[in-house]
């Protein structure tokens, strides 16, 4: 009788390689001030640690950390639709890594679950650029004002994709 080899339960690759993608681009936004950077590139490291290791707390602490650094460069003056783009994109980058450790947790890392990871990610940036979207539309009709007011709105957004996620 032969052995079956373990199932590698890694996260998936291609959420894996999106989720990264979009934690830097959030990041990018972030250069408004030295401290939302670092912010920012901690958040970066530790979405990176969570994926590599499929840590769900690591990845959350990383979501949380590209979020403050979000919220401090609004605070400093940077320019709204900056702020607007990395708040989606630091939502994307939390949903699509959850998402591709829950899939290699569930069918493992050879699976051929590209065409899911795909559909989720797409998804995933549309149920973050809707509320961006409005949210700039908003800030432009209001007639600007303090850049932290989309990031607000799109704390809605986090919260209701924290709530919409079985």
């Amino acid at each position: 009788m032969t052995a079956t080899p373990p199932i590698d339960d890694s996260p998936a690759r291609v959420s894996t390689g999106f989720a990264l993608a979009a934690s830097l681009a959030g990041t990018l936004g972030l250069a408004a001030s030295t401290a939302s950077l670092a912010l920012g590139l901690v958040g970066v490291v530790l979405v990176a640690l969570g994926l590599a290791r499929g840590w769900r707390a690591a990845v959350t602490l990383g979501g949380a950390g590209l979020f403050c650094g979000v919220v401090l460069a609004g605070l400093v003056g940077a320019p709204a639709g900056v702020v607007v783009f990395a708040t989606a994109a630091t939502v994307v980058a939390w949903d699509v890594a959850t998402f591709g450790i829950e899939v290699g947790a569930e069918l493992g890392r050879e699976a051929d679950t590209r065409r899911l990871e795909l559909v989720h990610a797409g998804a995933s940036v549309v149920v973050a650029a809707i509320p961006a979207g409005l949210g700039v539309a908003l800030f432009r009709i209001a007639g600007g004002g303090p850049s932290f007011v989309p990031v607000a709105l799109l704390c809605g957004a986090v919260i209701l994709v924290v709530v919409l996620r079985p």
